[in-house]
Formats: C-alpha cells, sequence, structure tokens
C-alpha cells in the first residue's frame, strides 16, 4: 500500500502525485508498464469523447472527458520524466512560451485588428518558430495522425493562402463530377479503386469548404443519420432483415426515410 491521503478534493498537484505513485515499484501492475504507444489509443479516444461532450452541450460529462484527456497529458509527461526526457514542467513552459510568441498583437506591439488577422498571425509566428519556409513545408506539417477529412481540409486551406484554389465552387463540383467518373472506371476495370476513392473524397472536402461545411461534421451527421434510419428499419420490418430481400429492405428504407423527412418538414 503507498503512502497517500485520501481527501474531499484534489488539486492539479496531486493528479501527478498519484501518477506518479501508480507508476512507482509499489503502485498498479498495468500503469507502471505501459508506454507512450501502448496507450496512444487512450489519448485519441479521450479526446474524441471531449469532443461528443462539445458536440452534444452536456457540460458535466464534458467536465468529466476534459479530466481524462488531463491524465493522458500527466500520464505520457510522467513516462518521459522517468526516461529523463522532459517533465510536466517543460509542457507547461513550452505551450506559455509558444503562446507568447505566438501573439505578438497581445505581448508584443503587432496589430491584428480583428480575428482573421489574429490567425494570420498566429500562422506566421507558428511557420517562422517551425522554420516553414515554403508551402509544402507548411503542407507537411500538418499531423498525419488527423482523421483523414480534417488532414484534407486543412491542407487545402493552407494551399488556399498561398493562391492554389479556385475562385468558387462550379469548378470544384466539375471536379467532384470527374473523379467520380474515374472510381466508376477503376470499379469496373479492379485497378487503382483505392486511389479514386480517395481522390472523389478530397474532392468532396474541396466542395464543403467552398459550401463552408465541415466535411468531417457532415460526415458525422450523415452516420448519426444512418443509425436513426436503421433503427426505423428494424422496427418497421418486425423480423429479422436477413430474411428480406433487397426489394423489400429498400422499400423499408424509402418508408423511414419518409417518415423522418415528414417530422421535420
Amino acid at each position: 500500500m503507498v503512502n497517500f491521503k485520501i481527501a474531499e478534493r484534489y488539486k492539479m498537484g496531486d493528479l501527478v502525485n498519484i501518477m506518479g505513485l501508480l507508476r512507482s515499484p509499489e503502485g498498479c501492475p498495468w500503469d507502471r508498464v505501459q508506454t507512450h504507444q501502448s496507450i496512444r489509443a487512450n489519448m485519441l479516444e479521450e479526446a474524441y469523447e471531449a469532443a461528443d461532450a462539445i458536440d452534444r452541450m452536456d457540460m458535466d460529462n464534458l467536465r468529466e472527458e476534459l479530466g481524462d484527456v488531463l491524465l493522458q497529458v500527466v500520464f505520457h509527461a510522467r513516462m518521459a520524466q522517468e526516461a529523463g526526457q522532459f517533465t510536466l514542467d517543460d509542457v507547461v513552459d513550452g505551450v506559455c512560451k509558444k503562446l507568447v510568441y505566438r501573439h505578438p498583437h497581445v505581448f508584443g506591439t503587432a496589430d491584428a485588428g480583428d480575428p482573421e488577422g489574429a490567425l494570420s498571425a498566429w500562422d506566421a509566428q507558428k511557420r517562422a518558430e517551425k522554420g516553414q519556409q515554403t508551402t509544402a513545408d507548411a503542407l507537411d506539417g500538418v499531423a498525419r495522425a488527423l482523421p483523414a477529412l480534417t488532414r484534407a481540409s486543412k491542407l487545402q486551406s493552407k494551399a488556399r493562402k498561398a493562391g492554389f484554389d479556385w475562385e468558387d465552387i462550379s469548378p470544384a463540383l466539375d471536379k467532384l463530377s470527374e473523379e467520380l467518373e474515374e472510381l466508376k472506371t477503376a470499379v469496373r476495370e479492379n485497378s487503382n479503386v483505392e486511389e479514386e476513392l480517395g481522390d472523389l473524397l478530397f474532392a468532396a472536402v474541396k466542395v464543403g469548404r467552398f459550401a463552408q461545411v465541415d466535411s468531417e461534421q457532415a460526415l458525422r451527421n450523415a452516420c448519426e443519420k444512418f443509425i436513426r434510419r436503421f433503427r426505423r428499419v428494424e422496427e418497421l420490418a418486425e423480423r429479422p432483415l436477413d430474411k428480406l430481400d433487397v426489394p423489400a429492405l429498400e422499400a423499408l428504407w424509402s418508408a423511414a426515410k419518409a417518415e423522418e423527412r415528414t417530422e421535420t418538414a
């Protein structure tokens, strides 16, 4: 048993102390053997759960999920400290210096003027900080672990700032149609299907940007819609779906879709 005093309320320092105890020889066997790579998925999962709480505007759940994200930060910092690489204080020092450096309009004499000006100043400072001399350098700096649709949007936005984009949505829609035809050809020929599907998705993201639609959010909404309609199809079927043929399933889907549209009309 470790030396720890139970309290009614804890602070940041307590969390750091608890993590140290969990990683100690007398601590938890599971926590003790974890590595950065073994809990990488946990970091992503907790971030997504926090995002879900934000989408639902569930503040009680958001408080809990932010705690889980913070736990991951402390966990990784503790492992790095044990390896002599950096500490949690180093993490805090780094992000504070970054905020000061990238806000010259607040902590210096620069003038941002408006939110767009502030964002431009942030991007300029970030590129200088990371030694990104070209737009290609900036593109290469977009995290590869991002959800693919989000990464595609960020890449396109950075390219647009360099003047590499159309002026309106019409060419983007034409490109989307072009990529769809190329995908159809690839499927018929059973060749380069993955590449052509990727090109189609990338083109769809560009259409979304021109329409001021977040492609990631649009796909999430489509997933939720699919779940709602599928649940209604099961209710209408009144028997296992695998006992129905395709025309019957399509009829049920159309009925579920019609009901939903009537309810929202």
